[in-house]
């Protein structure tokens, strides 16, 4: 075969596959642009609903390409039992059915995520946004991740007669069934498997992530702020969302577990478990190879924050970076540091 001839079909080759890994996403995820929409809601209502299965009808706005206006009927209820109790503004799940959302941004989405600030001060929408900032890093770090898509929210409170009116900054995640078919897998949804059952690699991402981050609110043995997905031949991958409780992110309301020897939410600690030390060294060098990358996302959204906020970002995903280099403190927060059987 001519080598014209073969460098064409390699062309083609690549030109279907990044056409198929585009046709994966819905518009929603396709489109990075930040999104126009409002929202209006009775938090009392949706907080007293503690039921996962209960949602609440209400009515969601989206600007579109003409700059008008799309309704959409949606189904909401509050996610999040520490955010339902401690925060003004619950994180909402939201539902809708095919019907309404045909011909709008949300179409194809039949259930999303909207993270929205904690709470009701100045700083509520900078720390929403670090957050946004973690989930465009680890996009960097792992193929298995959740697309999201930030937002300009009018959240309108509905109060009996009464409306509060907020600007918000907020972003939607896809659900995790997409990024499960994005992936050719299947989201376990009650799973009896140890973390060593997990596939090495990704594992040793996901939780060299959030010792990157200085998150320790999560588990993969009970699944809290993670999913597992099941991926032909006998795999299971960690799925990491939530990481609002990180010291990237480093929110006053967070809470530090005193039992596991922190007591800053600043404070790195390793919590993944040993693995074979030649897989850890590969995860470790994969990192280093990608700091240009997860640096640049940092600046990517430099625009959003302040030049002390956009400092300390960088400042402390740096000290990461520090301790991952140099062989002596890796030994010791990785190596010596990670969880035994």
């Amino acid at each position: 075969m001519k080598k014209s001839t073969l460098f064409i079909l390699m062309l083609l080759l690549l030109s279907r596959v990044a056409t198929a890994q585009k046709s994966d996403l819905t518009r929603l995820f396709s489109d990075q642009q930040t999104l126009d929409i409002k929202l209006k809601v009775s938090i009392k209502d949706i907080k007293k609903k503690t039921n996962d299965s209960t949602y609440l009808p209400y009515m969601f706005y989206v600007k579109n390409a003409k700059g008008g206006w799309d309704s959409i009927k949606i189904d909401v209820r509050a996610r999040g039992i520490f955010r339902r109790k401690n925060c003004y503004f619950a994180p909402l799940k939201i539902k809708s059915e095919k019907e309404n959302t045909k011909g709008t941004v949300l179409e194809g989405n039949k259930s999303l995520k909207l993270v929205l600030p904690c709470q009701n001060n100045d700083g509520k929408n900078v720390l929403l946004l670090k957050e946004y900032v973690a989930y465009k890093m680890y996009e960097r770090i792992t193929p298995y991740y959740f697309n999201t898509r930030l937002a300009n929210v009018e959240f309108s409170e509905l109060d009996g007669k009464k409306t509060k009116t907020f600007q918000l900054a907020g972003f939607f995640i896809e659900d995790d069934d997409k990024v499960a078919k994005r992936n050719k897998a299947k989201v376990m949804e009650k799973l009896n498997l140890h973390p060593l059952g997990l596939n090495d690699t990704a594992a040793l991402k996901h939780d060299l992530f959030q010792f990157m981050i200085a998150n320790t609110d999560w588990s993969t043995t009970f699944l809290h702020n993670a999913k597992v997905m099941y991926k032909e031949p006998r795999t299971y991958i960690p799925l990491a969302y939530d990481f609002d409780m990180s010291g990237f992110v480093n929110p006053p309301y967070a809470e530090v577990n005193a039992d596991l020897g922190i007591t800053s939410v600043r404070d790195r600690l390793y919590r993944g478990f040993c693995r074979k030390e030649p897989i850890v060294q590969y995860v470790r060098q994969d990192f280093i190879k990608k700091e240009p990358e997860i640096m640049g996302t940092i600046e990517k959204y430099r625009t959003l924050f302040s030049e002390k906020e956009y400092n300390d970002m960088r400042s402390f995903i740096g000290e990461f970076f520090s301790i991952i280099r140099d062989d002596g403190k890796f030994n010791k927060y990785i190596i010596e540091g990670c969880r035994k059987k």
